[in-house]
């Protein structure tokens, strides 16, 4: 009988169950059995938990019952037959023992009904369910249920009024494009979207901006005019199937004769000219217009002043430059849109005086635009004739009333007498008030003074109780009342930071003419009061929802990122600022070079002279390498300390960069002129990096443009040609020193023929160099006594 070996003996008897453990994971999943493990009390809350493949896995009905998806639903579909994937995707119901299994797997929380349902939805669940005819509706399954308020509980909302929901949801035709407008962050480094189609048209500074803007407004409005007045070259249409809206309208009358359906056409066509020539052959054939045509026919004369749609802005540049007098639109920031002024004994009045009827639309039509026009007087005179005939106003009349009553009292007492005034007529006549009301008082209380602070708090309570929601002019109104840049005080600090905490995370829409100036506004604010987190808390307001799209125009959008990119760096760090630097410019703000010489001195304070060449890449780039304060002052940095070779070699190359703008006038419109100091920085940053021939051409260009140098600079010339070894550099320098007349060129003589090796015809040209210098000091020293002499 032959004995087993010792290391078989060994390894049947003592490592047999060490070994079967390690081998056991390795085998087939099926001696693993399944675990059903349930947590009856949390660690953290001390509650149930169900178990997590449960609520992934299967789904429970409101009626007790469990279903899942069948086996192999999502396996190895590429190779199963479309039968058999259609039988895939049916659910199956699970039995009683299993859904009992699953009840006690799950918590309260999966058992609950998560639904809304009509009364007869429970039947038509179970009929759909059962395979029956599809009747049922629901909403797709969430984890806490959906009212139709926030703060309604489900007993409340049961119990106040039924609750119907819709069917179907009508989204707007640019859902899918907003959508997906929401999934893509804002590139730095891109161009706007009006310039993305054609690159060699990227603006690359402001005025290349407003050119570009301008030249694709102006094609486009070329494009419109011949559309619209050339319908007959656009009567070709090769869609399939035709395409109504992209046709041309026809914009010619169609009715010949003098009719009141021809003066109806001319109306909606827009034709003032025609429109009125028109209504007088009525009147002169013994035809009276309806008195609802005639009101329309007014309608259209005070929209646009009695001129036509397409020469409102010529006839205004043309009043001004014939110096009529032009009235400005009324309101604060309006100062600078100047409208055409309401003519006296136009069309309009003309044809408000022939009317034989007038009825509340007929006033309140002139109202509206001898108010627009700046006919305030004329405007109060026909309310007064309204309200002598017994009839009311419109809110929107009531409105340009408002706005134009400060313009017709002097004193501020008396410009809130007349806006109360006014409102107590709203309130007899019962006129309600909208938004636009409340918006203009608080726009007239801001040409009353100090007096107007707490009639302006009445208007916000006004507002609440009517529940009307202020809007974004609203609160640019009230800025405009309570904070005066001349005198703050703390009360207008306190302003900004209320208004920014009342519409923290609520996003605006545009509703009122004025809404897009709060932005620049309030940025102007905390540039003020230097209030950089105040700042932070506006701009990410700005961020919030659609409120970016009431920045206003590109000039407003300028002046706010460049108050906010100012105020940051006054007062934020250097790492800040660069963040704020690659963030806004240029994708969304073209930099003044106000603020490329704040960046200057942000760099200059916290000695990161390292980003200067950078700089001016930006510098040329936005189109400020024009200016003169700018690029001195971007010299005067490179050249004040000597760096590190590594730096001090590309604070050379932008020296040469800046030298060749200098030297080529034509690149730029505004030539620059060299003076002393830039001379200097140029020929200190070349002799520090060794480039002495280039140093010495520069330095001539002092006596070339009547500049003196500075003594730094001819010694640092010296230091530089002693450490080449360049004799001859020296004697010019000297030279030239004496040309200049310094007071220091004995000195520098001296030097020379101590620090280097010189022939006798040098030293015997420096020793006459010095006797020269010495008599001229000492004439102009005589000279100088004898002027005190006398």
């Amino acid at each position: 009988m032959t004995k087993p070996s010792p290391v078989l003996g060994n390894l049947t008897s003592t490592n047999y169950s060490s070994i079967l453990q390690r081998v056991t994971p390795l085998l087939p999943s099926i001696l693993q059995q399944p675990t059903r493990s349930l947590t009856y009390f949390g660690v953290r809350s001390g509650k149930r938990k169900s178990v997590k493949a449960v609520p992934k896995r299967f789904m429970r009905l409101h009626c007790g019952l469990w279903i899942r998806k069948k086996a192999g639903y999502k396996k190895k579909l590429w190779k199963k037959m479309a039968a058999r994937k259609k039988r895939l995707r049916e659910v199956v119901l699970c039995n009683k023992t299993q859904s009992k299994l699953l009840d006690k797997m799950t918590t309260s929380f999966w058992k609950r009904r998560n639904w809304l349902f009509n009364p007869d939805s429970e039947r038509q669940e179970t009929a759909h369910l059962l395979g029956e005819e599809n009747t049922c509706w629901c909403h797709s399954r969430a984890e806490s249920v959906r009212y139709l308020s926030g703060s309604t509980r489900p007993q409340e909302a049961a119990g106040n009024e039924d609750l119907i929901v819709p069917k179907k949801k009508t989204w707007d035709k640019t859902a899918v494009l907003q959508a997906l407008a929401y999934t893509v962050n804002h590139d730095p480094t891109a161009p706007q979207y009006m310039f993305q189609d054609d690159p060699f048209l990227i603006p690359k500074t402001s005025s290349e901006f407003r050119i570009y803007s301008l030249s694709k407004e102006s094609g486009r409005n070329a494009a419109k005019y011949i559309f619209k007045n050339y319908p007959n070259l656009f009567l070709k249409d090769i869609a399939e199937p035709h395409i109504p809206c992209l046709m041309p309208e026809s914009l010619q009358p169609q009715i010949e004769e003098v009719s009141e359906e021809a003066l109806s056409e001319r109306i909606l066509l827009r034709r003032v000219k025609d429109s009125v020539d028109l209504f007088d052959q009525l009147l002169q054939g013994g035809t009276t217009p309806s008195i609802e045509t005639t009101n329309k026919l007014l309608d259209l004369l005070c929209f646009y002043g009695d001129r036509e749609p397409d020469q409102v802005e010529q006839s205004q540049s043309d009043e001004s430059e014939n110096g009529i007098e032009l009235k400005k639109r009324p309101g604060p920031f309006r100062k600078n849109e100047v409208l055409p002024s309401w003519r006296q004994n136009n069309n309009a009045e003309r044809i408000f005086n022939l009317m034989s009827e007038r009825n509340a639309h007929t006033f309140c039509t002139m109202i509206r635009g001898m108010v627009k026009y700046g006919a305030s007087s004329k405007a109060f005179d026909v309310y007064t004739d309204l309200l002598n005939n017994r009839m009311t106003a419109d809110v929107h009349t009531f409105n340009a009333l408002i706005l134009a009553a400060p313009e017709l009292k002097d004193k501020y007492n008396e410009k809130l007498d007349l806006v109360m005034e006014l409102l107590k007529h709203m309130v007899s006549q019962k006129v309600q008030p909208n938004l636009l009301t409340f918006n203009c008082v608080l726009n007239s209380l801001r040409k009353c003074g100090s007096m107007a602070k707490g009639p302006a708090l009445q208007t916000l309570n006004e507002m609440k109780a009517l529940n009307v929601e202020p809007s974004l002019a609203t609160f640019y109104h009230l800025m405009g009342i309570f904070y005066k840049p001349a005198a703050i005080s703390r009360g207008q600090v306190d302003i900004l930071a209320e208004i920014l905490h009342e519409v923290e995370g609520k996003s605006f829409t545009a509703q009122d003419p004025d809404d897009v100036y709060f932005f620049s506004s309030a940025m102007r604010v905390c540039l003020d009061l230097k209030d950089v987190e105040l700042a932070y808390k506006l701009h990410g307001f700005l961020e919030t929802g659609d409120n970016w799209k009431l920045i206003g125009d590109q000039s407003m959008q300028s002046a706010y990122y460049g108050r906010f990119f100012n105020l940051i760096c006054l007062m934020e760090h250097i790492d800040v600022i660069l963040k704020w630097y690659r963030e806004l410019i240029p994708s969304r703000y073209f930099p003044n070079h106000r603020a490329m010489m704040d960046v200057l001195q942000a760099l200059e304070m916290e000695s990161r002279l390292d980003l200067l060449p950078q700089i001016w890449k930006d510098i040329k780039q936005l189109g400020h390498s024009n200016r003169q304060e700018l690029v001195e002052e971007l010299l005067s940095l490179m050249a004040r300390n000597v760096h590190l070779p590594e730096l001090q070699t590309a604070f050379v190359e932008t020296a040469v960069d800046i030298k060749s703008v200098y030297d080529t006038p034509g690149r730029i419109r505004v030539v620059l002129e060299w003076s002393a100091g830039a001379l200097g920085n140029v020929t200190l940053l070349l002799a520090r990096a060794g480039r002495l021939e280039e140093a010495w051409n520069v330095f001539r260009l002092f006596k070339t443009h009547n500049r003196v140098p500075s003594t730094a600079v001819v010694e640092e010339l010296l230091v530089a040609a002693k450490t080449s070894g360049n004799t001859s550099l020296a004697m010019n320098v000297v030279q030239q020193a004496v040309s200049f007349s310094l007071p220091d060129t004995a000195s520098l003589a001296k030097r020379v023929m101590d620090e280097f090796s010189i022939t006798e015809e040098q030293r015997i040209t420096l020793e006459d160099l010095q006797t020269q210098n010495q008599n001229t000091s000492s004439s102009s020293s005589s000279d100088d006594s004898d002027h005190e002499e006398k």
